[in-house]
């Protein structure tokens, strides 16, 4: 969406399974301005995996939202993620774009699985500069019942989308806008929510590989109120503490080794397909999970690389204000995505 002539300010509205979160960014002066975060819980239940099981609860929280953080412009940048949606690089015979849209489909045939008739389609050429007979493209898939379920939430919600976004670009996004020198090598992004752990792949700044692990924060506390006895209120609070504690830390090994062996596999399928691509040089960690104690470690010593967590606001302008009523540590690393859907406009 281009900047001048249209709205200044981008609403990005990230309809996570424990958290809703919402996000305005400014883009008036030039330099995008955070302007506005606001954060509500979710029924428990009422989302799983990313399913909406009950749009009545899920569109009243998101109204409850927008009320309680004053904001009243409807359009929002949303984004779909998930099984349902695949993100892959593929080769195809060099042509102009135009030729490409129609011909896209029957392409995307040889690597999607899923029914064409009810799939959502869009691509991008990667190298439309270079010679060859070859080009790479990005090629994007979601299911049409995933985009339409989305759209009907956002109408139950009073909302509309302008931008329907994909949950691995709106993380890439992000971290494009905060970590610009990073952008060139190859890079992890693990993005880890109460349901889901999201892994993306990135090579020159170009999102090649998503996969999704049923593993986040509620597995824990599960783990942790199960076999300690915790109630969910205390296991919440060993996992957002500042330290490390004995408790937590046989739970953090064997989650952390299965997050570790998701983004193994991840990497071990991008070797098979290029063997001589770059290695993995860096993960950068976001989300709620990404505050468990010792989880980064964990992932570094098994993974052999470098682990941290990303800060989604590094490079961004925010306004005064912005963070008075929340608790910045806490809510910061939840801001990726979201952040990432607002910095769409720009």
């Amino acid at each position: 969406m281009a900047l001048f002539g249209r709205k200044k300010r981008t609403v990005g509205l990230d309809v996570g399974s424990g958290l809703i979160k919402l996000v305005v960014v400014d883009h008036s002066t030039g330099e995008p301005e955070l302007a506005k975060v606001a954060i509500t819980p979710v029924l428990a239940d009422a989302i799983v995996e990313g399913e909406v099981m009950d749009p009545g609860i899920v569109a009243d929280a998101i109204r409850g939202l927008f009320a309680t953080g004053g904001v009243k412009q409807k359009g929002v940048v949303t984004a779909v993620g998930g099984r349902d949606v695949i993100v892959k690089k593929i080769q195809m015979d060099r042509m102009k774009e135009s030729d490409a849209r129609d011909v896209i489909r029957w392409e995307a045939e040889q690597h999607v699985p899923f029914d064409m008739e009810n799939v959502a389609l869009d691509f991008q050429i990667l190298d439309p500069d270079t010679e060859g007979l070859q080009m790479n493209v990005l090629l994007v898939a979601a299911k049409r019942e995933l985009v339409e379920n989305k759209l009907s939430l956002l109408t139950d919600a009073g909302l509309a989308a302008e931008i329907i976004d994909v949950d691995a670009f709106a993380l890439h996004n992000a971290f494009e806008a905060n970590y610009p020198d990073e952008i060139s090598q190859m890079v992890g992004l693990l993005n880890i929510g109460h349901e889901v752990t999201n892994i993306g792949i990135l090579e020159a700044g170009v999102p090649i590989l998503t996969r999704d692990l049923a593993i986040g924060t509620r597995r824990f506390r599960e783990d942790l109120q199960r076999e300690r006895g915790l109630s969910a209120e205390d296991a919440e609070k060993l996992l957002q503490a500042p330290e490390r504690s004995p408790a937590l830390d046989p739970y953090v090994d064997s989650r952390g080794e299965e997050m570790a062996v998701g983004i193994e596999r991840a990497a071990a399928f991008l070797q098979t397909a290029s063997p001589s691509g770059p290695a993995m040089a860096k993960i950068y960690m976001s989300g709620g999970g990404s505050r468990i104690p010792g989880l980064g470690e964990v992932l570094a010593d098994r993974l052999r690389i470098p682990v941290e967590r990303a800060n989604p606001i590094k490079n961004l302008k925010v306004r005064d204000g912005v963070f008075d009523t929340l608790a910045m540590d806490e809510v910061v690393p939840l801001l990726m995505l979201p952040i990432g859907l607002a910095l769409r406009a720009a």
